[in-house]
């Protein structure tokens, strides 16, 4: 069993920053669950443009408000407390945080190591154990 606290992490070397977010990554991959959670903020009035195009993403959004738009559709989708999106195409996006910081619960398959850092698109890199196949 693993229990927690979102304070066993805020200021350990699994909280990271970017410019326009921060991740909390609670559950990584040697947690050995096949997932990895991340509880990660938004600032707001920024703009973040994410491709995630090695792993899959779920995101539940518990506070602030904002939006998504798919860069290859064009389409927007409002975002609020309640609301869930998943990635289970790839898709490149961009989030935006208009009202408040917004905080996402997000979900990871592969799982994360915690040692990713978004490159120029935006995106992880291909799991090294899957390069290797």
């Amino acid at each position: 069993m693993i229990v927690k606290n979102l304070d066993d992490v805020i200021g350990s070397e699994d909280h990271v920053k970017g410019e326009t977010w921060e991740s909390r990554r609670i559950i990584l991959k040697d947690a050995g669950m096949g997932f990895s959670v991340h509880d990660t903020i938004i600032y707001e009035g920024t703009e973040s443009m994410f491709w995630y195009k090695y792993h899959q993403e779920a995101v539940y959004c518990v506070e602030g408000e904002g939006e998504i738009e798919d860069l290859g559709t064009g389409k927007i989708h409002p975002i609020k407390p309640g609301t869930l999106y998943a990635l289970v195409g790839h898709e490149k996006h961009l989030l935006r945080a208009t009202k408040g910081n917004m905080r996402m619960v997000c979900v990871f398959n592969p799982p994360c190591t915690g040692k990713e850092t978004h490159d120029e698109e935006g995106a992880y890199a291909l799991p090294k154990e899957e390069a290797n196949l």
